[in-house]
């Protein structure tokens, strides 16, 4: 970037010669398998992701060691299973990289260190079941690698909604700037939520579920078609995009 600026300001190039060049730049290619964005972090404050299911492992695994021989920035894999990060680890553990997995989250965050740091905001993260964990953990997951604290608070839905408001009222009162509520079945707990509280509602309708709930789909189209104000609603186990979002809602003031 500094080089083609100075060619920019020495006359060297011109304005539409140095726009091709930055955003030539921007991409980083692996071998005709990926394109990296290896400026999303600066362009969104947050780094770039990779979605492992049905990529071929040998892919895979050129994209991360690429990946990590040219970029100092944190490297996220979703959706990995526990037997591939296995190999992974075998594979490529063998260098000063942190590997972070979380297992029920099946998300991987690959660190060059461990950055100390004061939060920048509280995030509440919620779900309506046990069995809705797992994406409550990927949202988890990417809210504090954005650098904000998550405040988490699992299995108090609709069908013992005694439990909700105790927990609603101490996040309220530690301040979060916005509410990820992951559910499944029928998908009330987000509309109930976002009733309550004068923050944005993240809905993540999970795949849980059996009969006609069964793929998370009524989940999806309940909150969609939710009465309850201030409700964003991301894909079926979206806990990725959902801690994305939360992020943006952090970083845009």
């Amino acid at each position: 970037m500094k080089d083609i600026l100075e060619r920019l300001a020495s006359g060297e190039l011109d304005i539409a010669e140095a726009e091709k060049l930055i955003r030539s730049e921007n991409i980083l290619k692996f071998d005709d398998v990926a394109q990296m964005d290896i400026k999303r972090k600066d362009r969104t404050g947050f780094p770039e992701a990779v979605f492992s299911p049905s990529k071929d492992y040998e892919d895979l695994l050129l994209i991360i060691g690429r990946y990590l021989e040219n970029r100092d920035d944190d490297l996220i894999i979703t959706k990995l299973s526990s037997e591939r990060y296995e190999r992974i680890l075998k594979d490529l553990g063998e260098n000063s990289f942190i590997f972070d997995y979380n297992r029920r989250a099946r998300i991987l965050v690959i660190r060059k260190e461990i950055a100390e740091r004061d939060p920048i905001a509280k995030i509440g993260i919620i779900t309506a079941g046990t069995s809705d964990i797992n994406i409550a953990e990927e949202a988890r997951v990417i809210v504090e690698e954005g650098g904000c604290e998550a405040i988490t608070s699992y299995d108090i839905g609709v069908a013992g909604i005694h439990r909700l408001f105790p927990q609603i009222a101490h996040m309220v009162g530690e301040g979060v700037r916005a509410f990820i509520v992951c559910a499944g079945m029928e998908g009330a707990l987000p509309s109930v939520v976002a009733g309550l509280v004068d923050v944005p509602v993240i809905a993540v309708p999970t795949s849980v579920g059996y009969g006609v709930g069964e793929g998370g789909r009524v989940a999806l189209d309940a909150m969609l078609q939710s009465c309850a104000p201030g409700i964003a609603v991301v894909n079926i186990d979206n806990g990725f995009g959902a801690g994305v979002f939360a992020l943006t809602i952090v970083n845009s003031d």
